[in-house]
Parts: C-alpha cells; structure tokens; sequence
C-alpha cells in the first residue's frame, strides 16, 4: 500500500514579489533623476541580492511545481543580476546593451504574459512591466531622455503592483481565504478554492510520480 504524506506548503511568491517592488523603486528613483548618475554602484549594490532572492523563489517554485512562476521569477533573477553587474561595473556600451536586453525582455514577458493569465497577480506584475522594459530599451538604444523618464515612472507603478500582490498574497497565507482581490480564474482559481479531489487530479502525470519527464 503507498503512503501518500500532505505537507502544506508556503507559497514563496511575496518574497518574490516584495523584491520586485523595492528593486523597481530604486531603478526607477535612478531613471527619474531622482538619484544622481553617480550614485549607479550604489544603486547596482542594493539591487544585486535581487538576484539571490528571486533565484530561491524560483527554486522554491520549482520544488512546488508552479513551472510558470518559477520560470519568470529565474528569468527576473538573471535581470537584475545583468543589471546590477553592468550598471556597478559602468561597462561601455552598457546602455546600448541594456537597451536591446529590456526589448528582448519584453518579448519574452509578451509570450508569459499569454500564459499566466489565470494567475492574476503575476499577469498584473507582467503587464504593467511590458510597457516599462519597452520604454527602457528604447531610451537605451536612442540615448533620448523622455522614454527613461517615462520607464522611471512605470517602474514605481510596476512596484505599487507587485507590493500589492506580495502584501494580497501575505493575507491569504496567513488566513487561509482571499482577503484582498487578486482575480485568479481558471486552474489557479480552483487549485485555491477547490477540494482535495481537484488537487489530486492527474496527479499520475505529475512530474516525480510518472516514470519519465
């Protein structure tokens, strides 16, 4: 007879979350002026544990077979990672090259953002992100002030989002019910508000219980 043990599991998605917001915060303070250019190392400093923090919650993810999650958190790791090492570094040619990642970034968000739908909060991170990598890359790749302006803005908009979905999902952990709003639908809407029947659905196709990947 097998066994089968439940352990419930937290979700690590505020901590990913809350590091999206205050990395956000500090880019965009810099985009705005808000910071002046010699404060950059500074700056790449503060956000380079971004990349250590978002790595953990994509592994974290990944141990809780949340691929969608685990992915773009992994994904914005290694952004803040290039980020941080060429803006402390003052590569030349940085611009430029932060420039084409961010429009590279943006196809990629583009393609999740088509996919995470149903997981809400990461869909409002993902959307209000698109507009900013693109007015981030092309204020790179023009060198023209407005759109870095303009990128400076959105990434404090892009922080409100997901400090909201960080402090939204916080509640729900600790209370066990949705507090504030977060829209799920779909697969995720039924992974929280479904019964044990609906968590052990095709559970036999599940990466660990089939023989292959």
């Amino acid at each position: 007879m097998t066994r089968i043990t439940l352990r419930p599991i937290a979700s690590p998605m505020p901590l990913g979350f809350f590091t999206v917001a205050i990395a956000s915060v500090l880019s965009g303070c810099l985009q705005l002026g808000l910071l002046d250019t010699t404060d950059r190392r500074a700056v790449a400093l503060c956000v380079l544990p971004a990349f250590a923090l978002q790595l953990l919650v994509s592994v974290l993810a990944f141990q809780a077979r949340d691929v969608i999650a685990a992915t773009l958190m992994g994904v914005f790791a290694g952004s803040w990672l290039a980020y941080a090492l060429v803006l402390g570094s003052g590569a030349p040619g940085g611009t430029r090259v932060l420039g084409v990642f961010n429009l590279a970034f943006l196809c990629f968000g583009s393609l999740m953002a088509a996919v995470t739908r149903p997981k809400r909060a990461l869909w409002l991170v993902l959307v209000v992100s698109l507009p900013r990598w693109a007015a981030t890359g092309l204020g790179g790749l023009t060198g023209a002030e407005w759109p870095t302006r303009t990128a400076g803005a959105l990434g404090i908009l892009v922080a409100l989002a997901a400090a909201y979905a960080a402090f939204a999902l916080m509640l729900e952990d600790m209370r066990s019910e949705e507090v504030l709003p977060i829209g799920r639908s779909g697969p995720a809407h039924h992974a929280v508000e479904g019964d044990l029947a609906v968590q052990l659905r095709n559970i036999e196709r599940q990466a660990g219980v089939r023989r292959t990947l």
